[in-house]
This record gives structure tokens, sequence and C-alpha cells, in this order.
């Protein structure tokens, strides 16, 4: 309950907060590269339900049809201003309105989509027993996922085999200890290395 209510504070203060820096995305999404602002993608949420992801978009239309992975700063899909969302995470600002509204958490695992939860142990689903989030352990350790990927001969396979393990392992450690001092703890370190 309390989770809940911080949820509900925290997001509809950033949004009232950012609004400025939404317009200004909004815009200079529109002038770039024709399209939707945002990019509305399914992810797996809580007890494996379905829910549209919300995000800015950086990509070309139809960019996500030639692969679901991102794989370094020189993605030929990635829109010039995207490259930049993508760096600060700008991008991900509109997950604030699935919080807002209940779908994810500001902190908890990182929602995947359908083709890789498949993939999943008995053992490694149990992180869809909690809302999904924005940042957590996971998101800190793997925060240029994207450039480990691009020096793999194989990204997807890399993924599957080592990067999406190592990041439910984390995700599991977050369940253990979540807990109000966690969450503020991850938020801090994720503003903290944003700006760094």
């Amino acid at each position: 309950m309390l989770k809940r209510a911080f949820d509900i504070f925290f997001s509809f203060l950033a949004l009232l907060v950012l609004l400025p820096v939404f317009i200004l995305i909004f815009m200079v999404i529109l002038v770039a590269s024709p399209g939707p602002v945002f990019f509305v993608q399914k992810r797996v949420g809580r007890n494996g339900i379905d829910f549209s992801l919300l995000k800015f978009r950086t990509m070309h239309i139809n960019a996500d049809k030639k692969g679901l992975l991102t794989v370094g700063g020189k993605d030929p899909r990635i829109t010039r201003p995207g490259y930049f969302l993508r760096k600060y995470k700008l991008d991900e600002l509109p997950q604030l309105i699935n919080v807002l509204i209940g779908q994810m958490s500001v902190v908890g695992p990182r929602p995947e989509v359908r083709k890789y939860v498949e993939l999943y142990n008995e053992q490694q689903r149990q992180v869809l027993k909690v809302k999904p989030g924005i940042t957590d352990y996971a998101s800190l350790q793997y925060f240029n996922e994207n450039e480990l990927l691009a020096k793999a001969e194989n990204p997807e396979e890399v993924y599957i085999r080592e990067v999406m393990p190592a990041k439910l392992d984390l995700n599991r450690k977050y369940i253990e200890e979540a807990g109000m001092i966690t969450d503020l703890k991850i938020i801090s370190k994720t503003v903290a290395r944003i700006f760094s």
C-alpha cells in the first residue's frame, strides 16, 4: 500500500515537473522524423499479463520489426534525436504514465517482451509476481547494455544466454530486498548514473 502511494505521488509530481521537457521532446520528435511521438510495445507485467509500455519514439517507423534488441550507438534504425534520448534515458519518461495508472512501479524488475519471457525457467518466472518497474538493480548494472551487445557476434544469443539470466538474478535480489529504503537508494543511484 505504501509502495503504491509512493508510486502515485512520485509519478504525478515527476510528470508535473517534467511537463516542459515532455513538450520539448514531443516537438523534436515530430520535426525529426514522420510518425507518432510515442512508441507503444506489449510487455509482460505482473502475473504474466501483457500491458502497453510507453516510450518516446527513438526509431524510424517499423524499425522494431527488424529486431527487438538495439545494439550499440550506431544502430541505423535510431533517429538522430533518438541517440540523445536513449543516452540519457529520456525515452523512458512516458513510463511515468504507466506507473501513475498502476501498470508499473517506479522501482521493480524491467518488463520484458513475451518472446523472451517464454524462455524463463520456473525460478526466473518468480519476477512476474511483482509489478515491473522503470529502474532496478539490473538497470543500473546494465546501464549501457546496447554497447555490450554491440561487441557480440550474435547479440541475441548473448542476450539470451548471458545478459538475461544475469538480469533476472538481479531482479530476484531486488524482490528479496524490496522496501522503501531500497527503492529510494535505487532511484538516487539511477539519477546519479544518468547525470554522470
